[in-house]
């Protein structure tokens, strides 16, 4: 019990809590919380060029779209639009193709459920259909003299021992 007073006051204590800190300063700032509303929305939508990137990170030569839709979330963004209305404004100007992600809402909602409600369909009827096999069938046929599968025209036990002992031999 001592030891563990010791090591709450010690220089290795508070070495560690300095090192906690600093590492959920660095974790905060490299996951973008202090990201522009630029910064935000342009990963949240697409180079309608056809390159499938993100707008903001459309990268090919002689891209035709992308310049001018960064000009268009520019001048959005500086007009005092809000994220949504930004997104909107893209939605009914370029259609639903341009999000990267359907936004969460109306018919879009079914982008997001039917893919988890089709695997966990899957899943369930892969199990009722297992349990099913095994419930019908009682193990492995068998003669009963210990001759497995004997009744469908493979040998017993001993005459499979025999004929291995034979294909193996030098």
């Amino acid at each position: 019990m001592f030891r563990r007073a010791q090591f709450r006051s010690g220089p290795i204590f508070w070495a560690r809590t300095v090192q906690i800190a600093l590492l959920c300063v660095v974790t905060a700032a490299m996951l973008g919380a202090g990201r522009s509303s630029f910064d935000r929305i342009g990963h949240e939508l697409m180079c309608t060029c056809g390159c499938g990137q993100i707008l903001l990170e459309c990268n090919h030569v002689g891209c035709t779209s992308s310049a001018g839709m960064i000009d268009e979330l520019r001048t959005q963004i500086s007009s005092g639009s809000g994220e949504t209305a930004v997104l909107q404004w893209f939605t009914a100007k370029y259609g639903a193709i341009v999000l990267a992600a359907p936004i969460r809402g109306g018919f879009d909602n079914a982008a997001w459920i039917v893919p988890i409600a089709v695997f966990l369909l899957a899943t369930a009827g892969t199990f009722a259909v297992v349990w099913l096999w095994k419930r019908r069938s009682g193990g492995p046929p068998s003669d009963g003299t210990g001759g497995i599968l004997a009744g469908a025209g493979i040998m017993d036990d001993g005459g499979l021992r025999e004929r291995i002992r034979r294909e193996t031999e030098y």
